[in-house]
């Protein structure tokens, strides 16, 4: 039984719905079935301005590759699914975005990685999406529950369970 690891999705360029379903088939053909699935939400950008909203979604898997391969993985899917190399800051629109939020109970903190993610407690778009697929999640570190976490969260930015066309 491999670690549990919990991901975010995100696209605000081009068909949204697409990428974030492509990048999803192509994890679970390279990685691990997908366990679960949070339906999409919708959000401005955090941290730049873009004319496009976000469309982001939180998914799980299991599986027993090592966290900076699986990094190596997602980069690449990133980069077939044409994104760019990311700005100075890291934040810009994008196709695809697809983060390590946990992995297991795993604490990493490499140049490369950080897990867990250690801006995910301060994401409305990543904590919305979390709790519907793991209302019962603990954080690694702090040992918060998922309802802590948001009830703390200074993110005032409007996230919304976004109907498909």
């Amino acid at each position: 039984m491999g670690a549990l690891v919990y991901l975010s999705l995100g696209s605000n360029l081009g068909n949204r719905e697409q990428f974030l379903e492509e990048a999803l088939h192509l994890i679970s053909s390279r990685v691990a079935e997908i366990k679960n699935v949070s339906g999409y939400y919708e959000s401005e950008p955090w941290g730049f301005e873009a004319a496009t909203q976000f469309l982001n979604i939180c998914a799980s898997l299991e599986t027993d590759i090592a966290p900076l391969e699986l990094l190596q993985i997602f980069q690449k899917i990133e980069s077939e699914l044409g994104r760019e190399q990311k700005t100075s800051n890291g934040y810009a629109s994008r196709v695809i975005d697809i983060d390590i939020l946990t992995y297991g109970d795993l604490e990493l903190d490499s140049d490369q990685l950080k897990i867990p993610h250690p801006q995910m407690g301060n994401r409305k778009f990543v904590l919305l999406p979390l709790l519907e697929i793991a209302p019962e999640f603990t954080h690694p570190k702090t040992g918060k529950t998922i309802k802590q976490i948001i009830a703390v969260c200074d993110d005032e930015s409007a996230v919304l369970l976004y109907e498909s066309k």
